[in-house]
């Protein structure tokens, strides 16, 4: 047993947070049962059946294309004497400070079958019309685009780590630079391809703005469009709760590849291996990572510089932002705050305490990556004007669905940094005589500094650019930079879209750039 010290701060808190993960899911259950044989009918509906389809076929989909872009990429950058190298290395990860309903209206525009490419072709090559980008192309290169760098970044870590031992080895025994890479660093590199397809899978099937503005009906649209037009919403919640089960699928799945390959895991430590000389592919191997960093993130960047400038010089009034940007950055920090906090005992109980009691707790919070943000926020909405209602609209409940949605994320960089703190040395702070709170003042949250900040920054990068969430629980008239640019998008005013947007990019862009610049100057 805990002593009661050690319940209040580690077990207390952990059990909090795993308990509020689990409130969208005992919503979702109420819901659903609410609604009799009605809402039941809705899983037998040809419609439903497409829409899983649809779902599933995007999220294959766009995993494969990210897994295509991001591993040449990340062994250029990390193995090789690519020109540029470090730019590049900064560079390509950038995108991901790009919301999707952002990207996705910027692509619109200007890729669109009447967009802003169309016109500049029109005069020289007499193109009147451009293929239709709606539907499924328009969703798959958005979040193509846009996603690649969560299995970039993955990738990129594991082959920093990796023994270069036994691509030696392979290279010793007669195989070329290309032989030995598929032999062997593609095989120690199977841990972090699974672990990162399913970053991008689980962020496809939480994705609403993207699929909203291409007009592709996911789970999430039909969702959205359910509890918006309908009386009843026991049909959203078995929706929902279909949604959530594919995700807990995706999740098995992955846990399943993972453990089938590894033995094939990542090494860490030993040797760093030499640079790859590329010869006669430099050049042509840094124009592909200058035509990704062009398509992914100058293309949009231009498009929204465009839009500001038109804007701009046709009068239109931008309107006071400052209050907006304020409120974004007040939730976010609010919001990474809070579940940095709450992810810390769960992270240290995993690491320090393991056992059934803190991996139920590890269990229940991993769950919330099966929670997309426009479940938790129906869950929210029903427990706040039912049983809350003091909190109802209010900034604590916005907070709070970013602590459920977000809390996974935290968790996984905390554990990771928890881990390379060896338990020797808080031992022998306590064998100096110093309690566990000293130590951890003194010993562990120095040297978990790194992690700290890091999961904070980490969530709140996706805290400004969550939609659906911040759509549905904000207070009344508390406008965030996200749901402006969103009401700007769905009225046409891309113009007066495009400032909001742009500040939203850049405030997300100061934490992404720090880690980037962080793991470069690690490695």
């Amino acid at each position: 047993m805990p002593s009661p010290r050690a319940f209040l701060l580690l077990w207390l808190p952990a059990i909090l947070a795993a308990a509020a993960v689990l409130l969208p899911a005992v919503y979702l259950l109420i819901r659903a049962a609410d609604g009799g044989d009605a809402a039941w009918i809705t899983l037998q509906r040809p419609q439903t059946l497409a829409t899983l389809g649809r779902t599933a076929w995007l999220a294959f989909s766009v995993t494969l294309v990210c897994l295509l872009l991001a591993l040449p990429i990340a062994w250029l950058t990390v193995r090789t004497d690519l020109p540029l190298r470090r730019l590049w290395a900064v560079l390509t990860p950038l995108p991901l400070v790009i919301p999707s309903y952002v990207g996705a209206f910027l692509y619109a525009t200007a890729l669109g079958p009447r967009g802003l490419v169309q016109g500049w072709l029109e005069e020289p090559f007499g193109i009147t019309r451009l293929p239709d980008i709606y539907g499924f192309p328009g969703a798959l290169l958005v979040l193509s685009l846009l996603n690649y760098p969560y299995m970039l970044l993955v990738l990129r870590v594991a082959l920093q780590r990796m023994d270069a031992s036994q691509e030696e080895a392979a290279r010793s025994l007669g195989h070329n630079a290309w032989s030995a890479f598929w032999r062997v660093t593609f095989a120690q590199l199977r841990p972090a391809i699974a672990s990162g397809s399913l970053l991008v899978a689980l962020y496809v099937l939480r994705d609403f703005g993207a699929v909203a503005v291409m007009r592709y009906t996911t789970f999430t649209r039909a969702i959205y469009i359910q509890y918006q037009s309908a009386l009843d919403r026991s049909a959203a919640a078995v929706l929902a709760l279909m949604l959530i089960l594919f995700s807990l699928i995706v999740l098995l799945l992955e846990s399943r590849a993972r453990g089938r390959i590894h033995q094939l895991g990542s090494a860490t430590g030993g040797r760093k291996p030499a640079r790859v000389s590329l010869g006669r592919w430099r050049w042509p191997a840094a124009i592909f990572c200058g035509l990704v960093v062009f398509l992914a993130l100058l293309l949009p960047a231009g498009v929204l510089v465009y839009w500001l400038v038109r804007g701009w010089l046709a009068g239109q009034v931008v309107g006071d932002l400052g209050q907006v940007t304020w409120n974004s950055v007040w939730a976010s920090g609010l919001g990474a705050a809070a579940v940095t906090l709450a992810a810390l005992p769960v992270a240290y109980l995993l690491v320090r305490r393991p056992g059934r009691a803190s991996g139920l707790i590890g269990s229940v919070t991993n769950l919330a990556f099966a929670l997309p943000g426009i479940v938790i926020a129906l869950a929210l909405v029903f427990f706040g004007a039912n049983y809350a209602l003091p909190l109802y609209q209010t900034l604590p409940m916005l907070v709070l669905a970013y602590l459920i949605l977000f809390l996974p994320q935290a968790v996984v960089t905390l554990r990771s940094s928890f881990l390379r703190i060896p338990p020797q040395l808080e031992e022998a702070a306590r064998g100096l005589g110093k309690g566990p709170l000293a130590v951890l003042r003194r010993v562990t949250l120095p040297l978990l500094a790194p992690g700290i900040s890091g999961a904070a920054a980490l969530v709140f990068l996706t805290a400004m650019k969550e939609l659906p969430t911040t759509l549905l629980l904000a207070p009344i008239g508390f406008k965030t930079l996200a749901t402006n640019v969103w009401t700007m998008v769905n009225e046409a005013f891309f113009a007066r879209a495009a400032a909001p947007a742009l500040l939203l990019i850049l405030t997300s862009s100061l934490p992404m750039a720090l880690m980037v610049l962080r793991e470069e100057k690690e490695s």
